[in-house]
């Protein structure tokens, strides 16, 4: 892209997404942000974006702003991104990540803009996947969220292909770093930051066993940015499985704490192993994750500390048994 472009990030006031934006102002874009604010957060926004709250499953609304915006690019990180919501409504699952997906490459397509969609790895290849994963592996999600993530992804794969707009997919391994909240299922590197900053024992599900591919959101910014304009499915991860357990250990090396989580059993959906093979986006996009997950996981904490000093009240100091 050339500079003063004109970009859509959907979901951009997300943890991602708002990472997504920074980026791109900083190349010097006009960047249009498009999210409902369900899960994200307008003070993640900055200031020189310009922010529609809308829903992408309103189809006549997000073409309105498609199309006054007449977009180069369209960074798609919008989504129902709850294994365990996608478990308990996976109709309202389906509704957001299929068929808004749908309404936003039908948005695309009268604008001539190549949408770069962000998918899902684990949660889409399966527990009987090859480890490390190759995107040639055939998917076999556990849960409804990667059921419909495997399902955009053939949406926008068809609507490539129909259109001859450049279309890419990124399924991404397990994304942390600054702004990743703490609330809610997912993001347990923020989960467990949180708990060790309050002094709180964290649970730990699958007693600490499952592995996942864990990758700094810095890196998967520079992949999508890498990926604009050029198409195909690529796996964005390290290549490198880590336990939760491992993770959690680091994390709390960081902090200073000896503060035990609680193990428990894995959740309906929710994988045992999770780690995939990101040689294709080396070979096609001159891509690689370039931050180690120790410094990435002690730079994270830093800057997590810092947000929830910022926002809560500083937890009561208890004694560690």
């Amino acid at each position: 892209m050339s500079v003063s472009d004109t970009v859509v990030v959907t979901g951009g006031a997300g943890f991602i997404g708002s990472h997504v934006v920074d980026a791109l102002l900083a190349d010097g874009n006009r960047v249009v942000v498009i999210d409902d604010l369900s899960t994200g957060d307008a003070r993640r926004v900055a200031a020189d974006a310009s922010l529609e709250v809308l829903d992408i499953t309103d189809q006549a609304a997000l073409t309105v702003v498609l199309d006054r915006a007449s977009p180069n690019a369209i960074y798609h990180l919008a989504a129902q991104a709850s294994v365990t919501v996608s478990v308990t409504d996976p109709a309202r699952d389906c509704d957001v990540n299929v068929q808004g997906t749908l309404n936003l490459l039908e948005a695309a397509r009268r604008c001539g803009a190549p949408v770069i969609f962000t998918s899902t790895g684990g949660a889409l290849y399966g527990n009987r996947a090859p480890i490390p994963t190759p995107e040639t592996f055939i998917p076999s999600p556990l849960a409804p969220y990667g059921a419909s993530k495997w399902a955009a992804e053939a949406y926008v794969l068809t609507w490539a292909n129909s259109s001859a707009l450049p279309h890419a997919v990124l399924r991404l391994g397990n994304v942390y770093g600054p702004r990743q909240s703490p609330h809610g299922e997912a993001g347990v590197v923020a989960i467990f930051s949180h708990a060790l900053w309050r002094g709180e024992r964290a649970r730990m599900f699958g007693h600490g066993k499952p592995t996942r591919d864990y990758i700094h959101v810095a890196d998967v910014v520079a992949a999508m940015l890498q990926a604009t304009g050029t198409p195909g499915t690529f796996n964005i991860a390290t290549g490198i499985e880590t336990s939760v357990r491992e993770l959690y250990s680091i994390l709390a090396g960081t902090a200073g704490s000896s503060l035990e989580p609680e193990p428990l059993p894995l959740r309906e959906g929710e994988l045992e192993r999770s780690c995939m093979d990101p040689s294709l986006a080396r070979q096609v996009l001159g891509w690689r994750a370039r931050i180690p997950i120790a410094d990435g996981l002690a730079q994270t904490y830093t800057g997590l500390v810092a947000e929830f000093e910022a926002r809560e009240p500083a937890p009561t100091p208890t004694s560690e048994p």
